[in-house]
């Protein structure tokens, strides 16, 4: 009996890593072994970054939160407890965007908090 491979298939398969591979650099976009590396390694990068990108921009919250604050004469710290005492429920997100394009009603939280 003949030897039977599934070469539909296993074309298929690299043409899908060689697509994913589209605008690489020199060899990474065209030879399948290196495509399949940099494309796995990709991958890779994609979803611990997916993650990273959520503490990244929470950190950029915070620092802006933070100037915001202190030109009120509180610290992130002294005005997040008080948010918190005064029940007030803004996230970091909201905060951190009324602190750098609408100073004037952050002003007015930081009034009403202290």
């Amino acid at each position: 009996m003949p030897r039977s491979v599934n070469s539909v298939a296993s074309r298929q398969r690299r043409k899908k890593i060689l697509k994913q591979a589209k605008g690489y650099f020199g060899r990474r976009k065209n030879v399948w072994t290196v495509a399949k590396n940099a494309v796995e390694k990709g991958l890779t990068y994609a979803y611990r970054d997916r993650k990273n990108k959520k503490r990244t921009f929470r950190a950029l919250w915070i620092t802006r939160i933070n100037a915001g604050a202190r030109l009120h004469g509180l610290s992130y710290s002294e005005l997040m407890g008080k948010l918190k005492s005064n029940n007030i429920d803004l996230n970091r997100k909201v905060l951190a965007d009324m602190a750098m394009n609408n100073p004037d009603a952050f002003a007015e939280i930081v009034n009403k908090v202290k």
